[in-house]
């Protein structure tokens, strides 16, 4: 696997239907492309290594809740896996092998460390994405809602909150703590990745992140128009009319079209010149 083409390896592993897909492995693979030599079966490995510190711990015999309870220990008690509060931004922290070496990282990257162990001991486990801040849901089956970058299980009062303050309205659990399809966690993965290549303008890799997220929804209009203002940036001229000609046809009734049409102008008149 370590010699394997990244790329074509996570449009192997988002090629599966969705509820199929390895977001570990799929994650590891978005790493790979930061790391070539990434041993991504290794790393799976260390997920299988960490289930079993939680099954040691827990009598097979034991209810959902108290291996709930078990892996909350494990990881966050014992291991020590918790948010990067000083270093939110630092592109490790979207790595899963990173996360998964340091012991750090973000809502979205902790709750796939949590998801992969807890789908590994039989939880049916899963992402939220909550506004601001990915959580993890475990059916037991009732609801359990966990914080990974805290550390800390969560009470309907405190997504009530939580949701309160970052969306203004009342929190509807059907709606608001549904089970995030694993293209959407991909996507918000890269996505993330995609924000802290902008902040440092680091506009290939961060054209590397939309190329993916475009693989995994092909349907996120916006994409083809983030990236058609990349290539402009640095100077693919073509590319960037071909990008944002296909936002304007995908979506021509978004805000921001009447503007990209005036950008698209301007670029058509450069590759005239040239």
């Amino acid at each position: 696997m370590a010699e394997s083409n990244p790329r074509e390896q996570f449009e192997r592993c988002i090629a599966a239907p969705d509820a199929e897909i390895d977001l570990c492995e799929a994650a590891l693979w978005v790493a790979a492309e930061e790391y070539p030599s990434l041993d991504v079966a290794a790393y799976l490995e260390r997920l299988d290594g960490l289930a079993r510190a939680v099954r040691s711990r827990v009598g097979a015999a034991s209810s959902g809740a108290e291996r709930v309870a078990g892996l909350n220990r494990v990881l966050f008690s014992e291991l020590g896996f918790r948010g990067n509060r000083d270093d939110y931004y630092d592109p490790r922290n979207s790595y899963l092998n990173d996360v998964l070496d340091r012991r750090t990282g973000i809502p979205i990257t902790l709750s796939l460390v949590y998801i992969g162990v807890a789908q590994r001991i039989g939880l049916r486990a899963s992402g939220v994405s909550f506004p601001g801040h990915f959580l993890t849901r475990v059916d037991v089956p009732e609801m359990l809602i966990v914080d990974p970058f805290a550390g800390a299980m969560l009470g309907r009062d405190d997504c009530q909150r939580r949701f309160a303050a970052a969306a203004g309205e009342a929190l509807r659990p059907e709606v608001h703590l549904r089970s995030a399809r694993a293209r959407e966690i991909l996507a918000r993965l890269l996505s993330n990745l995609k924000q802290v290549f902008i902040g440092g303008s680091d506009f290939g890799r961060a054209i590397a992140c939309i190329d993916r997220i475009l693989l995994a929804t092909p349907d996120a209009h916006h994409e083809w128009r983030d990236r058609g203002l990349l290539f402009e940036q640095i100077d693919y001229l073509a590319a960037a009319a071909s990008d944002l000609e296909r936002f304007l046809e995908r979506a021509p009734d978004a805000d921001s079209a009447a503007a990209i049409g005036r950008r698209l102008d301007a670029i058509r008149s450069r590759l005239r010149v040239h």
